[in-house]
């Protein structure tokens, strides 16, 4: 497994890294405590050193899960775990307060079963609260009584992560994105060049529509957020199928298997894509079997792909895939 630098930071991570919002055992179906486990160990053992959770995935399970897991392993072990606050009830949308953010982490902290959490991670907090600030000044005053070794922020929009770019300090930005969500590239990925921030990526296989193992027919749980989120009921709809209409979506991939190098699966180029930009400083695949961990950290030894290859996912992107994506980007 090789390394990336998370910014500007100096701290050394897998360059693929294990989400862990399945292991809520919400929002994605069903995951018991002993595949929950299986799977943190699966990465682990694969060389994932990146662990990224949040306060309300399964409401704190996650969190335990991994508290549990760090448990189990050996003292020392270069193991980072990035979290995240604000999406609570406690706090979203309108009700952020040092007091309420000093409790999220403290929650976090038990949870954990940890004295400092490596990276706390603003959760998708409403744009406003971004622009007016209080919010990072509190997490710098947690920085310095060591509570939390790095703050970033996970954004929906491009006008998100600018703004919080202008925030001293600012570790990492966590974003969507993958073939069928590009934008980055263009209009974000240079200023961070500039700032030195470290770039987290999630839904790297947007929602498993580039494991090109879905049909039309393909139905999901009713706890699981591909079914009462796929058109945006219940959060960002880019947050479920990248934002784009589930049928549409499963005929881009389908697609897209022409473009699948030889020897490679569809999940493997689709990463492979993404680590092939130096910006990115992780890639956060969630997993729900241990082959799909293996396949996952199997990325990082993968060549990069051929520039026509590049220009081709390009160019399906823009004439084809981008006029159908919804919601705010």
């Amino acid at each position: 497994m090789k390394k990336r630098s998370l910014g500007k930071t100096g701290v050394e991570i897998s360059e693929v890294g294990l989400g862990c919002w399945q292991l809520g055992g919400a929002d994605w179906g069903d995951v018991s405590e002993d595949l929950a486990l299986e799977i943190l160990n699966a990465a682990a053992e694969a060389g994932v050193t990146f662990f990224d959770a949040a306060d309300v995935y399964g409401d704190g399970r996650s969190e335990e899960m991994i508290g549990k897991f760090l448990k189990g392993r050996a003292s020392g072990e270069a193991l980072f775990v990035a979290t995240k606050l604000g999406r609570s009830a406690d706090l979203y949308p309108d009700k952020y307060t040092e007091a309420g953010v000093r409790a999220a982490i403290e929650a976090s902290l038990r949870r954990l079963g940890v004295d400092v959490l490596d990276l706390i991670q603003l959760h998708c907090v409403p744009e406003e609260v971004l622009r007016q600030g209080d919010v990072f000044e509190w997490l710098r005053a947690l920085q310095d009584e060591g509570k939390v070794r790095h703050f970033g922020a996970s954004v929906e929009t491009i006008d998100e992560a600018h703004i919080c770019l202008a925030q001293p300090g600012l570790a990492s930005l966590q974003i969507i994105f993958n073939i069928f969500r590009q934008r980055a590239i263009e209009e974000l990925f240079p200023a961070v060049r500039e700032n030195g921030v470290g770039i987290i990526v999630r839904l790297p296989l947007a929602s498993g529509l580039l494991s090109g193992k879905f049909t039309k027919d393909t139905t999901f749980g009713a706890r699981d957020h591909r079914t009462y989120n796929r058109d945006g009921q219940a959060f960002n709809v880019g947050e479920t199928f990248a934002g784009l209409p589930f049928e549409k979506g499963v005929e881009f991939a389908d697609e897209m298997k022409a473009f699948v190098p030889t020897g490679l699966s569809m999940v493997q180029m689709a990463q492979r894509w993404i680590l092939d930009r130096d910006e990115v400083s992780v890639v956060i695949p969630g997993a729900r079997t241990i082959a799909q961990v293996r396949e996952n950290a199997s990325v990082s030894d993968l060549p990069l792909l051929p520039d026509p290859l590049h220009e081709r996912l390009a160019n399906y992107y823009r004439s084809e895939v981008q006029p159908h994506i919804r919601g705010r980007y």
